[in-house]
């Protein structure tokens, strides 16, 4: 899923006009964009990585049994294309600019998001979220582990104030590490998923991943959520062990699991624009 890095977007608006081409109409702004056109339409299929389509740069990956493309604006203003083997880039480049107007309605909303996003201090009395409750920070002299949560106080070891944010993300990962195996095994048994194994990691700006081999990747930062959406993002990435795809038959999968997804997805949404959600600086493992 769907904040965190600041994006500078162009007050100019875009006008479409259209251009005629054997294969597709493709919108464009004027003689020097028919020309980037026909230069495309020459590279053939498209290929993973980073593809400029006017003021716009798309993160492109290619999925070999995907059989449309999806656009996504990422929580941290990247634009992803997830699309099948063998498009031809002029065709994904004809999608990106019919969507425009929504890529850029998304951009801004994930900017007014980043905005809102809490900057956190660790001093006595700051709040972090674990499990949807929010437990005050208190710094102290000593203690046996630099983070632990003791009596409902989130207790961190001052020698530590340094390199807090790391220690605090290593205390995320290890909850998350005990808590998510007992928590996803029976909605996998109930959705029959070919379900291996759970990790948290570092996912940059996803809330969760999958692999075909039944790997469940989930995002450090889900522990700061409620239960019940941590629910739907497990549920989330359980179906997709069977479905790579958001097409109709990955949703009725997710409805099965959870009639009420619709709603926990938009909570999610909602609840995952107020955490904290430092700029990763270092890559996931």
């Amino acid at each position: 899923m769907s904040e965190w890095r600041t994006l500078r977007r162009s007050t100019t608006s875009p006008t479409a006009c259209w251009t005629s081409s054997a294969t597709t109409a493709i919108p464009c702004r004027g003689a020097a964009e028919v020309a980037a056109v026909a230069v495309v339409e020459e590279l053939g299929p498209v290929r993973s990585g980073l593809l400029e389509v006017g003021r716009l740069e798309i993160d492109v990956v290619v999925v070999p049994d995907r059989g449309s493309v999806k656009l996504t604006v990422e929580r941290d203003a990247r634009i992803t294309a997830t699309v099948p083997a063998g498009l031809d880039t002029a065709r994904l480049i004809a999608v990106v600019r019919s969507r425009r107007r929504w890529i850029y309605d998304k951009l801004e909303e994930r900017t007014e998001e980043a905005a809102l996003r809490p900057d956190k201090e660790f001093v006595t009395g700051e709040g972090f979220h674990y499990l949807g409750r929010s437990y005050r920070l208190k710094i102290v002299d000593e203690a046996p582990v630099p983070v632990g949560l003791v009596h409902g106080r989130l207790l961190l070891r001052r020698d530590c104030l340094d390199h807090a944010r790391d220690d605090l993300i290593a205390w995320y990962r290890r909850r998350g590490s005990v808590w998510l195996p007992t928590r996803v095994e029976p909605w996998a048994q109930r959705m029959r998923a070919p379900f291996h194994n759970i990790a948290v990691r570092r996912l940059g700006y996803r809330w969760g991943s999958c692999n075909r081999e039944g790997g469940v990747n989930i995002h450090w930062a889900a522990m700061q959520l409620p239960s019940r959406l941590i629910d739907y993002v497990l549920v989330h990435e359980l179906a997709h062990l069977h479905k790579r795809d958001h097409s109709p038959e990955f949703w009725s999968l997710v409805g099965r699991a959870l009639p009420d997804y619709r709603e926990r997805r938009d909570q999610l949404d909602q609840f995952g624009a107020l955490l904290w959600l430092p700029e990763p600086v270092t890559s996931s493992k």
